[in-house]
């Protein structure tokens, strides 16, 4: 067992301009930071959210990690692929009642030992003492929270911003006038939160409902930071509800795929984009602005979710 150098192999994320018929008719210019390009399996922001935890569990001595998510988990996916890849063993807490997804299957094939908790029991997650008895279960593994969030996650996206200003001559562009990127956990827009240091606002479209304590989580991170709760928007995305997913939805994703041939997921990355559109055409954005759009990946979720809808 060996963590990785995380620090050392951390990719890099191409940038490039966002060709649809909508930003081009209201005048908007907006570059994709592509994440989903970075990996074929530890993919889109998931790994820069590993990359503290990773050292921390290191730095510990721990020998593997365990962690939480769904059955369509985008970070319970790239954890597991990180665990196989570098040899380190991880575990799983999932929310729900055993389930064969697609993700599910991967993660099995990539060798995490997987406990189903119901759903009152993955509730009992924020709860204090919900670590202690896995923690005796498992020693030698380093806990880390739901989506690799906390102060944590939040640093290890801290190098995006500068990978976006290491990339904009190439766009012909000098400046931008703030971020838009889907809002999960609310870890990777707090990073770019705390990177961006008030030079640009930061606009999250929030893929889950209210009672996600999204905005609660921001502004946690931002105070472990000894920051302030400000720099930043939450948008209501969720389609009303996790994992929602409808018709107008779908055909907004297809016709986008269409035009940029750049493929989209419906949980997250295609509602922000979908927020993103009705925010141009309400006239909120102004003309001549600058935008950098993260894709923030989660591909491999597609799967089961587009069989479902």
């Amino acid at each position: 067992m060996s963590f990785p150098d995380s620090f050392a192999w951390l990719p890099h994320a191409p940038l490039h301009r966002l060709e649809l018929d909508w930003l081009c008719q209201a005048g908007v210019e907006v570059a994709l930071l592509r994440l989903d390009l970075i990996d074929p399996l530890i993919s889109g922001n998931k790994w820069f959210k590993l990359v503290q935890h990773l050292a921390a569990a290191r730095q510990a001595g721990a020998q593997g990690i365990i962690s939480l998510g769904g059955a369509h988990s985008n970070h319970l996916h790239a954890l597991a692929a990180a665990g196989q890849r570098f040899a380190f063993p991880t575990v799983g807490l999932l929310r729900g009642h055993p389930q064969d997804t697609p993700t599910v299957l991967d993660l099995q094939r990539f060798g995490m030992q997987l406990h189903w908790l119901g759903y009152g029991g993955y509730r009992a997650r924020h709860e204090a003492g919900f670590w202690g008895p896995w923690q005796a279960q498992y020693p030698h593994l380093h806990p880390v929270p739901e989506g690799g969030g906390g102060l944590p996650g939040a640093l290890g996206c801290l190098p995006l911003r500068d990978q976006v200003q290491q990339q904009l001559p190439a766009l012909g562009w000098d400046d931008y006038h703030g971020w838009w990127l889907a809002a999960g956990t609310g870890t990777t827009l707090a990073g770019l939160v705390l990177a961006e240091d008030g030079a640009h606002p930061v606009h999250g479209a929030l893929a889950v409902p209210d009672d996600h304590g999204v905005a609660q989580q921001v502004e946690s991170i931002l105070r472990a930071a000894g920051r302030p709760a400000q720099g930043y928007q939450l948008l209501d995305a969720s389609r009303g509800g996790f994992a929602k997913v409808d018709e107008p939805l779908l055909a907004f994703i297809r016709s986008s795929e269409q035009q940029c041939a750049v493929p989209l997921e419906p949980l997250y990355t295609g509602k922000a984009l979908l927020a993103l559109h009705e925010q141009v055409l309400a006239g909120r954005i102004a003309r001549g602005s600058r935008w950098i759009f993260v894709h923030t990946g989660g591909l491999q979720g597609r799967r089961g979710l587009l069989a479902q809808a």
